[in-house]
């Protein structure tokens, strides 16, 4: 009969073999080197952790046919080559304490596993000493050669995976990888800016990537690597970042909101200077931004926790991507208060790539098609050109009677408040469309969304009323009973004082079971087993919730959207600079409830280009 079973053998019972040092080396090679850029990553790192001030590297065929890591660093000696290529061999820990663990590598698994599916040749010199060279190919090491080099070590990989042709299957294209490594070398710059860092594609010639170490104190030398990295508008857009709570520092730079992205490709957490990618930072750096981004925008940031070694675990997998707090609490609140406070500090503040998006949707789109003599050639007939911005403001000038007669444009007389460093956002000058202020400053005009921006005040004054006075709560006529398991039950019950403050009240109900006593008075419908289980998931995922505050916020927002000045509403001089000097004082008023900028600035200068004036 067929069986399905896999337990079921009509075969003899297997015997277990011990599996030779080559094979063991390339199933270790599996969990280390995923791709090309996974190599990088790790000699890279490795020629950090030999005091390197200079890295450069070279790639072809994205990696696969040639990686190149060369570093200044302190070097190995001649005996040093074969050990470095031993498994579990490391200059990095002594293995006396696992947890105290200050360098990018420590488990003397990168060099074996590289030579184990690639032909690799490593060449290093000490200072004083002569250069020596050690070649390994497939896992077969060859004997140790004088050669000649500088001081340091120049490791180079070729045909990665050739000795498990498999793997290379599963790679993407050239392009792909070539790309996967950039990003590499990007975020690994980012933490060292004493480091110079160039990366060259071989194929084509060029250097994709090239930061010259930086000058200067520590935060001023990450500014300009930043800048460098990430573009100069992340730096010209971003509030720096300086926390410390019980022996955890926060440092770096994080966006203003409306300079959000699509996805999130722009955020770098990075412990002791590791890049990682963990679930906690990065749901704390949501919460951080909790109420001030819109759905579907994700926010930039570069963030650097730093703390004793012996309160993160690096050791959980070998890629050393992951990390795990010894309070993650902690961790989780440092980062969360440390941006709310950033962005609270940062007032009225809105992104300038908000009025750059604004001058160039109103540029005349560039017309490449071939031009006809005062007229655009289509088929039928000719067509009018499109006129460009300085002729409908020359037309404008012949329908200026009628312009002043419209309804929905009122000019204010001249502003008795004089626009300059005590009135940033300006004076009111014209009301348009009953909804649109516009302001004069100093270097150029302000247009203010008016219910935008009053909704974002009436908001945030929502919000400190609530806490302030607390979360009113309603207690159940028939309390809800939840039935959980015991391990659910008791973690949910960890955190019921949290959500007490929050008009949630639970108790225990024997067994796995919990009752919701009351409920938040501002919700009027509420879904409480499923909002109890939506806080267990989060608590299971990102060891914190703020779902329920999300759900108190949204009504608070709701009811600051009701209670704001309406659009089509108008407003007289009075009103409209008691708006701005309100919007100077409040945090977070650059942008509404939703995340959308409440008011863009532009500049004479940007005004006068777009209207052809400038020489």
């Amino acid at each position: 009969m067929n069986s399905h079973a896999p337990n079921i053998r009509a075969e003899p019972r297997p015997v277990i073999r011990q599996l030779d040092e080559s094979a063991a080396n390339r199933i270790a090679a599996g969990e280390v080197v995923e791709r090309p850029a996974s190599a990088v990553k790790e000699l890279v790192e490795n020629a950090l952790d030999a005091g390197a001030t200079r890295i450069e590297v070279a790639i072809a065929k994205g990696g696969k046919a040639l990686i190149r890591v060369s570093d200044d660093g302190c070097g190995m000696t001649p005996e040093d080559l074969p050990l470095a290529l031993a498994r579990h061999a490391t200059s990095k820990i002594d293995g006396s304490d696992l947890l105290d663990i200050r360098s990018f590598g420590f488990r003397g698994e990168a060099l074996p596993s590289l030579g184990a599916v690639g032909r690799l040749v490593i060449t290093s010199r000490v200072q004083g000493g002569d250069a020596a060279q050690i070649t390994v190919s497939g896992g077969r090491i060859g004997p140790v050669r004088p050669a000649a080099g500088n001081r340091g070590t120049t490791v180079e990989l070729r045909d990665l995976f050739f000795a498990t042709p498999a793997r290379l299957k599963f790679l993407r294209t050239d392009r792909a990888e070539t790309q996967a490594v950039a990003d590499t070398i990007r975020r690994l710059a980012m933490a060292e800016p004493y480091v110079g860092f160039s990366l060259t594609d071989e194929d084509e010639g060029r250097i994709l990537f090239r930061a010259d170490a930086e000058q200067g104190e520590l935060f001023g030398a990450l500014q300009t690597r930043l800048g460098r990295v990430m573009g100069r508008d992340f730096i010209e857009n971003a509030l720096p970042i300086d926390a410390t709570r019980d022996g955890i520092t926060l440092t770096g730079f994080a966006a203003l909101p409306t300079y959000s992205r699509g996805a999130a490709v722009a955020q770098h957490l990075y412990v002791n200077g590791r890049p990682v990618r963990d679930k906690l930072l990065t749901g704390a750096l949501r919460a951080g931004y909790m109420d001030v981004l819109a759905p579907g925008r994700h926010p930039a940031a570069v963030l650097f926790v730093t703390c004793e070694p012996h309160q993160v675990d690096v050791n959980v997998h070998p890629a050393k991507a992951e990390v795990r707090f010894r309070e993650p609490a902690i961790a989780r609140g440092l980062v969360v208060a440390a941006l709310r406070h950033a962005l609270a500090g940062a007032g009225h503040r809105a992104s300038s790539t908000v009025a750059a998006a604004a001058l160039g949707a109103a540029r005349p789109e560039p017309d490449a098609r071939p031009r006809a003599y005062q007229a655009d050639y289509r088929p039928g007939g000719y067509a009018a050109p499109r006129p460009s911005a300085p002729a409908i403001a020359a037309s404008l000038a012949f329908q200026a009677p009628g312009f002043a007669e419209a309804p929905t444009g009122r000019v204010e007389p001249d502003p008795q408040i004089a626009p300059g460093p005590d009135a940033p956002l300006g004076a009111a000058r014209a009301q348009l469309h009953e909804n649109w202020i516009i302001a004069q400053t100093a270097t150029g005009i302000v247009i203010v969304d008016q219910h935008a921006a009053h909704e974002r005040l009436v908001y945030e004054r929502l919000k400190a009323q609530a806490a302030e006075n607390g979360i009113a709560s309603q207690a159940l006529l028939i309390p809800e009973i939840v039935e959980l398991s015991e391990a659910d039950a008791a973690r949910i019950l960890s955190i019921a004082d949290d959500l007490a403050a929050l008009g949630l009240v639970i108790e225990p109900f024997g067994g796995g079971a919990i009752a919701v006593r009351e409920v938040p008075a501002l919700i009027r419908q509420i879904d409480a087993p499923r909002l109890i289980r939506d806080i267990l998931d989060d608590l299971e995922d990102q060891g914190a919730s703020d779902r329920l505050r999300a759900r108190v916020d949204a009504v608070l927002s709701s009811m600051a959207c009701h209670g704001s000045v309406r659009s089509g509403r108008r407003m007289n001089a009075d009103e409209m600079n008691a708006l701005l000097r309100e919007m100077e004082r409040v945090p977070k008023s650059g942008q509404c409830n939703h995340g959308r900028p409440t008011w863009i600035e532009l500049k004479l200068a940007d005004i006068e280009r777009l209207f052809g004036r400038s020489g």
